[in-house]
């Protein structure tokens, strides 16, 4: 079963479970998501947009949907990896613009992080960039197996798959509400920009 419809199926028994949950001991650990619904919830409830694909076909109608909701046709796109450009050729975008003047900052990420419902990025997709410096529409292009617990593990899995060449430059972003590239005043993310997220998800598991 995919992610919405583990998480919807679960939204629907929440009623049926409070009695068994108000019969829990207190002293009992509480019960614990699946990462991939852990992510969701996380991830949307800090305004990020989650758009779900099972296969290319659905990841193209998804890109395509962003494009309509902010007519971004014909416009000029920060987008440095070559596959992505590939990947994408037939909505008439300039992928030669500058971080500064794009309508939108196209991507990929290292890992999504489920406890925070951050994303995880490095010099690979952001090359020197600080997040500031960037469009404040990001459309990042990921799948569910990048779903990890914490940044920790993220981490190490950045310094696994890097046998010759760390990438540096890591960051998280998990401030999604506004997307006006102004500084968060929310006590946990103070000081982080506010990035309008689109997250194109592919289930690949």
């Amino acid at each position: 079963m995919g992610i919405f419809g583990k998480f919807f199926k679960k939204s629907t028994e929440s009623d049926e479970s409070k009695s068994t949950d108000n019969e829990r001991s207190k002293y009992m650990p509480e019960k614990k998501l699946p990462l991939d619904e852990q992510f969701f919830h996380h991830f949307i409830q800090q305004g990020g947009r989650l758009l779900y694909s099972v296969n290319e076909e659905e990841i193209q109608a998804n890109f395509e949907d962003i494009l309509v909701e902010h007519d971004f046709f014909e416009k000029d796109v920060f987008c440095h990896d070559k596959q992505l450009q590939q990947r994408f050729p037939n909505f008439n975008l300039n992928f030669e613009g500058s971080n500064r003047s794009s309508s939108f900052f196209l991507t990929t990420c290292e890992y999504l992080i489920s406890d925070k419902g951050a994303l995880l990025f490095s010099s690979n997709q952001i090359k020197e960039c600080k997040l500031p410096e960037l469009p404040n529409t990001f459309v990042v292009l990921a799948s569910t197996s990048q779903i990890v617990e914490n940044i920790g593990e993220g981490l190490r899995g950045i310094k696994h798959r890097s046998k010759t060449y760390i990438p540096t430059n890591i960051t998280t972003l998990k401030n999604f509400k506004d997307g006006d590239g102004k500084e968060s005043k929310d006590i946990e993310t103070y000081g982080a920009p506010n990035k309008r997220l689109y997250l194109l998800l592919l289930e690949d598991l």
